[in-house]
């Protein structure tokens, strides 16, 4: 009986230090918690959070399209309705380069009689310019128009005629002396020159362009005939001073298309 006592007194103390030892639940979940494992009732007692999608938004591609321009100018066209001492053409044309960037020239003729206070002479003769136009202006969608800042050099080919001239009389108390018929012709005469260029050009149908343009000219070269002066250059316009210009166009072109290019496409993050 007495063995029996101790071995129950040995087992209960061994129960005992078994149950000191064990984890507790709330201990052996925090554990699992520490090393990494989330609890699977974590997820019933915390909220859900809004889920943030940020969508791309891709902007409708647009197309510019690249070709060329082909008009005429209208007020060198009709000036011979109201004036006549002028006759004259002008073509006009440019080419899209880039986005920005335009090839452009004039090629004209003229013909126009100068009625001077002490000299009458006619100018005839041809004249060809060239250079380039940068558009300045951001078009909305498709729009194709164009308000352009450009450079010309240009060269004009042309002869001039004495008509009449009057001599100039310091002492006029006997009159004026009447004019003298001339007649006297100078031919081979050229001149070059540089010339800024602003204006603009608008789609008012499809395809088909209206637009305005100023110039303001200054000689480079101007080959002059013996005791007469250039007054008046085919292309340049009238001089003043010597060696500027000034002159404008107003005109009406067509667009030809001759490709396309896409504008690469702008994805745009929505907010969420």
């Amino acid at each position: 009986m007495k063995y029996f006592f101790s071995i129950c007194l040995i087992f209960s103390l061994f129960l005992v230090e078994a149950q000191e030892t064990t984890p507790e639940k709330s201990t052996f979940e925090s554990n699992k918690t520490e090393a990494g494992v989330i609890p699977e009732n974590s997820f019933q007692n915390s909220e859900e959070l809004p889920k943030q999608i940020i969508n791309d938004t891709i902007s409708n591609p647009k197309t510019n399209r690249y070709g060329l321009r082909v008009g005429v100018d209208l007020y060198k066209l009709t000036r011979a309705l109201y004036d006549k001492d002028y006759k004259g053409i002008e073509f006009i044309g440019d080419y899209r380069l880039t986005k920005k960037y335009f090839l452009a020239a004039e090629l004209g003729n003229e013909s126009k009689t100068t009625d001077d206070s002490r000299l009458n002479f006619t100018t005839k003769g041809s004249y060809l310019k060239a250079g380039f136009d940068y558009n300045a202006y951001e078009n909305w969608l498709d729009m194709e128009n164009i308000i352009s800042i450009g450079l010309r050099y240009g060269f004009s080919s042309f002869n001039q005629e004495l008509n009449s001239y009057k001599i100039y009389n310091a002492n006029p108390y006997f009159g004026e002396v009447p004019a003298i018929a001339s007649g006297e012709k100078f031919n081979g005469l050229t001149a070059s020159w540089i010339e800024v260029v602003a204006g603009i050009k608008a789609k008012v149908f499809n395809n088909v362009f209206v637009g305005f343009s100023l110039r303001l000219n200054r000689l480079i070269s101007n080959k002059k005939p013996g005791n007469f002066d250039n007054l008046y250059i085919p292309g340049f316009n009238r001089t003043y001073d010597g060696d500027f210009g000034v002159g404008f166009n107003y005109t009406i072109s067509y667009f030809i298309p001759l490709y396309k290019k896409k504008v690469p496409a702008v994805v745009l993050p929505n907010k969420p």
